[in-house]
């Protein structure tokens, strides 16, 4: 993917989304020229701006590591993906973060939490973003009268990426304010939806979008198996998101990504994280990274970077440059391989960690030797010499095949009809094999098994915190980690803490929306 150098701004509906001044609010979206008169000049300039949008998740703005599409003093903290990892992953069992700036202290030990949290509104104001410039596009793309290339197809797609940006913020905050094209140029707030309309919202988008959309594979673009993963990743949600159960319809759209996306396991687990895995038969749907013409601190570089210091480890080792000395594995992940000792372990997944002059337990999280830093994300290619670069070339697998065998697998277990027992066992199987850690038989595939696979097979990748909320294991005190509720070994967390707090900034953009329960305004 290019860095393009355009900027997409303006348009009424970013009065829902975010602070700004009124005399902005009117204006159509720009480039140097209007979008009409661009498109009018270059047809297949589309191609660009679609891609721009695909490119909010990824990067923090369209002129290079240190701009910004949404409002921070730092751009590389508020990307889209490293929301999604901080939001994930660093308020569940599995990694934590020792720098504690501003809020980030607030996720690590899932304590405190309030709407003025910086690192709350970036994944809110990053989806908004997202959200109303691809309505701009779409209406541009409905309205215009030059013969735009592949036009039904890039609404599709545009669609998508909405609709993906809807998924984080219905996860994340259950609730918001549903704007599309028929929005823009309305300059009245938009009421409050709640988390079932947001459902119903996405659903319906979504299957619409599957019979738009091209089945044609292509690298780091939706199509019509990534549109499918993301509804079966919905359904699997849906009693948490609706409180009734939609696991048939889980089942259902796992399948059809199965059956009918041509995708295959890759024969090597670390292939799929290493920095030419833009090759892998695995990987559904790619958020693209490139150390040249994509850098981001904000994409798998906050990964890569981030799990290593010069403290204990040689940063050249892994393709990169640059150490920032901060996430570390807990022992609530590495100890689900082999109870931890992972020297004698078999499984390829638990040689991820690096342990020499780390220590197993995390008793001071704020302290870099405390804990393993995983190193399952790498800049070193897989295949073949690697150059080291300050940012990484590896892209982010935000879907990807294992995690739909292990999701038909769960909706078998959980009583789905049109399931197969023996079919759920054969693909626990095939993604435990993959990495020699050996198969397990029928008795032993129940829920708890498949949590605990699924932290060993997609910890890391944006997954974690919504399977502890799906599997009740979240907030309260039944499952306990390190550091859960700013103790050592752990305590109950309220329930409140199965949503985040709504930001204070959209609370004073749109006076219709409210804040969650359990949270001061």
């Amino acid at each position: 993917m290019n860095q393009f150098k355009f900027k997409i701004i303006g348009a009424a509906l970013v009065l829902f989304l975010f602070t700004a001044c009124v005399d902005d609010l009117n204006t159509e979206p720009k480039v140097e020229l209007t979008l009409d008169k661009l498109l009018e000049q270059d047809p297949n300039a589309i191609d660009g701006l679609v891609s721009k949008i695909y490119g909010t998740f990824a990067l923090s703005g369209p002129d290079g590591p240190g701009t910004s599409d949404v409002t921070t003093k730092d751009a590389g903290e508020a990307a889209f993906l490293r929301s999604i990892i901080n939001l994930q992953d660093f308020s569940a069992d599995g990694m934590k973060n020792r720098w504690g700036d501003d809020g980030l202290d607030q996720l690590t030990t899932t304590t405190g939490w309030n709407p003025g949290n910086k690192f709350f509104r970036y994944l809110y104001d990053r989806a908004y973003y997202t959200i109303s410039q691809s309505s701009n596009l779409i209406q541009i793309l409905k309205t215009t009268k030059v013969d735009v290339p592949n036009k039904e197809n890039h609404i599709a797609e545009l669609r998508f990426l909405r609709a993906l940006a809807y998924y984080y913020l219905t996860d994340c905050f259950g609730k918001g304010a549903i704007t599309t094209e028929a929005d823009i140029n309305t300059t009245t707030p938009k009421k409050e939806s709640t988390r079932k309309e947001l459902f119903a919202f996405l659903e319906s988008e979504l299957k619409e979008v599957e019979g738009t959309i091209t089945a044609t594979k292509s690298y780091g673009k939706a199509d019509k198996n990534v549109v499918r993963m993301l509804l079966a990743k919905l359904y699997l949600n849906a009693e948490v998101y609706t409180g009734t159960q939609r696991y048939d319809d889980a089942l259902l759209y796992s399948k059809k990504v199965i059956d009918e996306g041509g995708y295959t396991l890759a024969p090597n687990f670390g292939s799929v994280f290493s920095g030419d895995n833009n090759t892998s038969p695995e990987i559904i749907y790619f958020l693209i990274a490139d150390a040249v013409v994509s850098q981001g601190y904000g994409n798998t570089t906050y990964i890569i970077n981030g799990n290593l210091s010069t403290e204990t480890m040689n940063p050249n080792n892994y393709g990169a440059i640059d150490a920032w000395t901060g996430h570390r594995a807990t022992k609530a992940w590495y100890g689900l391989f082999n109870n931890g000792n992972l020297v004698d372990s078999p499984d390829d997944r638990a040689k991820l960690f690096f342990t020499t002059g780390h220590s197993y337990e995390m008793n001071d999280y704020k302290k870099w030797t405390d804990g393993y830093p995983s190193v399952k994300f790498t800049n070193k290619n897989f295949v073949g010499p690697t150059n080291a670069t300050s940012f990484a070339n590896t892209d982010f697998p935000l879907f990807r095949l294992a995690d739909a065998y292990l999701m038909y697998a769960e909706c078998v277990v959980r009583g789905a009809s049109g399931g197969s027992a023996g079919l759920a066992l054969e693909y626990v199987n095939k993604v435990r094999t993959r990495s020699h850690a050996g198969e397990i038989n029928a008795g032993e595939l129940n829920l708890d098994f498949i949590l605990k696979e699924r932290g060993r097979e997609l910890n890391l990748e944006g997954h974690r915190r919504q399977d502890l909320i799906r599997f009740g294991k979240f907030t309260g005190g039944s499952y306990l980690w390190p550091w859960k509720g700013g103790v050592k070994d752990g305590v109950a967390i309220p329930e409140t803490y199965n949503l985040y707090p709504i930001p204070t900034t959209a609370l004073q953009a749109n006076p219709q929306l409210t804040q969650n329960p359990g949270y001061s305004s």
